[in-house]
Formats: structure tokens, sequence, C-alpha cells
């Protein structure tokens, strides 16, 4: 497995998501958490398994939820830059691409 690092706005973007979800249904929060922890499980397996999206930055979609995990690979670790909701467009977040 490779080492993980979340970028600072990547764990808030994973926190604002919890707190919607949570508000949407109780416990709800809680099936997106075991759904993200799969993904990065699977990023952390296979890190090249999924292709690059926009310049170095590869994703992973999310099952059940409408979320990419957003990632690059720098030597030996894994930077995550963002857990996005799928309809939001790479312009509005593309200044996390030098993080």
């Amino acid at each position: 497995m490779n080492k993980i690092r979340f970028v600072k706005e990547a764990l808030f973007d994973i926190e604002n998501v919890v707190f919607w979800y949570e508000k949407q249904r109780i416990g709800l929060s809680y099936d997106f958490e075991l759904c993200l922890e799969a993904g990065i499980n699977t990023i952390s397996r296979n890190p090249d398994l999924f292709q690059k999206k926009y310049k170095n930055i590869r994703m992973h979609f999310i099952s059940r939820f409408p979320y990419g995990i957003h990632y690059r690979l720098e030597k030996d670790e894994i930077i995550v830059i963002g857990v996005f909701h799928t309809s939001r467009s790479p312009k509005n977040w593309s200044k996390r691409l030098e993080l």
C-alpha cells in the first residue's frame, strides 16, 4: 500500500460532504464515509489504475455517491487534492493543482 496524504482543502471537502449527508438522513454520512474509505483503499492498492483527468490529476469515482476522489502521484506518495461532486467544473478548483 502506498502512503496517502490529504491536503487540508480535501479534508474540508470531506467534512462538508459528511455534514450535508447527515442533515439529509441520520446515518447517511456514515455510508458515505464507508464508500470513501473503500475508494481510498482501492487507490492505495493500485494508484495507476485510474486515468489522468486534468494534467497530472487522477480521479476515482466513489461508489453509490456522485463524488470523485482527485489525487496525484508523487514518488511514493498519493496526494488527495479534493473530493468533489461530479457536477463541479474543474475550473472551480484548478488552483488546487499547485498544492
